[in-house]
């Protein structure tokens, strides 16, 4: 297993680039919901469609002032091992022995104080909206095991009337543990809200990113909002 292996020199330099690319690429980062607060630790659970997810998730973390990790594949990692610097640690799903000890490290991680542990349960990228979701076990024995609070948040990469993209996050009810069936629910509905939205209403902007050039133009003629 590989271990998360967070902060040092270039763990920071990381987090600067991907706060500058983040917010270089997306208009902002936008929230529907309550964030929790608190010590707790927590399992967050998300919809998995983008490449940019695990950007994403890197800037939720700090709007939230969560202690962030991520459990990611170990094939996966073993390429990109600098993601360990920003909170990733591995599972290897197929061996036995590799999945409890990764269960025995994520229970670790979520006693730390304001500790959140990101899963995607579906387990690979799927288009976004497509339901009923797969999700596989794993994120309802993680859950049982760690006895954490559960969160499903629903990600979504929508333009409206801008050049740049919003990322838009649906954060549902925290809840125990549960059958899958009780995950299922709570992320297809979610998933079902963000798709759902048709403006930025009812949103919260938690990170600014990049004007797109009517913004400028609008901003230098003293026009905008």
């Amino acid at each position: 297993m590989i271990r998360a292996a967070k902060g040092g020199p270039f763990g920071w330099a990381l987090d600067a680039y991907i706060g500058r690319k983040f917010r270089s690429t997306f208009r902002g980062l936008w929230v529907r919901g309550t964030l929790p607060t608190g010590d707790v630790g927590r399992l967050v659970y998300l919809n998995h469609s983008n490449w940019w997810d695990g950007f994403m998730l890197h800037q939720l973390s700090r709007a939230a002032s969560w202690d962030a990790y991520c459990l990611m594949e170990e094939e996966n990692l073993r390429r990109y091992r600098f993601l360990a610097r920003i909170g990733a640690f591995s599972i290897r799903r197929k061996d036995a022995v590799s999945s409890v000890a990764s269960l025995r490290y994520a229970k670790e991680l979520l006693r730390r104080p304001r500790a959140a542990l990101y899963v995607f349960p579906e387990g690979e990228h799927r288009p976004f909206g497509v339901l009923p979701l797969q999700l596989e076990r794993g994120v309802e024995l993680l859950a049982r095991v760690s006895k954490a609070e559960c969160v499903p948040i629903g990600v979504r990469y929508a333009f409206f009337e801008h050049e740049r993209p919003d990322v838009l996050l649906e954060v549902g009810t925290p809840h125990p543990p549960g059958p899958l069936a009780l995950f299922q629910d709570g992320l297809e509905a979610v998933v079902k809200r963000v798709a759902a939205a048709t403006s930025l209403e009812g949103f919260t902007r938690k990170v600014s990113g990049a004007r797109g050039v009517a913004e400028r133009w609008d901003a230098a003629r003293g026009l905008a909002p």
